[in-house]
């Protein structure tokens, strides 16, 4: 069974090869059969193109992983915050957590976005790898609670 300390250990390995452009260990943080998206929370970033993924299979979440990355800031820093389990199955977990994500603008730390990510773990042949991962970045203004039309992304 996977727990918990298993999922955080994945998820910070993988954003931390993600920011290095440690390519060739892209691939071991994923199943075969591995899904990926990402989007804004609203769909009308001005780079909405360039965020936009859904993409299947281990092979095609690479690569397009190795293009976003290779035409993304560097130093770049992502940040998996209150990773918790929302479902248990025999062989894997779905999980939810936030993400921060920041740069170095003006030798100053600088906050590119924020956002929920959600998605499942698998056993594979005993190792923990990245089933589904599902990025919704946030981009709409804050308003108050009672005011939003949407609270959290499906």
């Amino acid at each position: 069974m996977i727990d918990l300390p298993a999922v955080q250990g994945l998820l910070a390995s993988w954003w931390f090869a993600y920011d290095r452009g440690d390519f060739d260990a892209w691939p071991d943080h994923f199943t075969a059969d591995a899904h990926f998206s990402c989007r804004s929370d609203s769909g009308e970033t001005a780079f909405e193109e360039f965020i936009r993924a859904d993409v299947r299979g281990r092979d095609e979440v690479v690569a397009w992983q190795v293009e976003h990355r290779r035409n993304s800031p560097y130093p770049l820093r992502h940040m998996a915050t209150n990773v918790h389990l929302t479902a248990t199955r025999a062989a894997e977990v779905d999980f939810a957590s936030y993400l921060f994500v920041t740069q170095i603008l003006g030798q100053a730390v600088s906050n590119v976005s924020s956002g929920v990510v959600l998605g499942t773990v698998r056993d594979d042949e005993g190792v923990p790898r990245i089933a589904d991962l599902r990025v919704v970045l946030d981009f709409t203004d804050s308003v108050a609670f009672t005011d939003a039309t949407r609270h959290e992304p499906a």
